[in-house]
């Protein structure tokens, strides 16, 4: 799989994201950003809970939504969510386990 394909994995699964399979980075990033900008409007709420469980750190939520960023906070958010998928992805390859035997249901 794909690392595109992975991270896309993810972010559907994450916070409901859907985009085609074969999507570039930027469909996918444009996604995520329509995405932020509903759930900004619509359900903050959920927006900083999703925020939370992916681990996002708190300084850059901030930053994302200081007047003087040049990115609009939708933009911002989106990419910091794109940015923390992809982390994530590296360190699920990083350490990788193999199933433990006799474990699988």
């Amino acid at each position: 799989m794909k690392e595109l394909e992975i991270i896309s994995a993810l972010v559907q699964k994450d916070i409901g994201v859907e985009v085609r399979q074969e999507a570039n980075e930027q469909e996918l990033l444009n996604a995520i950003v329509n995405r932020v900008t509903w759930m900004l409007r619509c359900d903050k709420d959920l927006l900083m809970s999703y925020l939370y469980r992916l681990d996002v750190l708190e300084h850059k939520i901030n930053a994302a939504l200081m007047p003087g960023n040049p990115l609009s906070a939708e933009e911002a958010l989106g990419l910091l969510i794109f940015e923390r998928q992809k982390e994530r992805m590296e360190t699920k390859k990083k350490y990788k386990t193999e199933p433990i035997k006799g474990w699988e249901f």
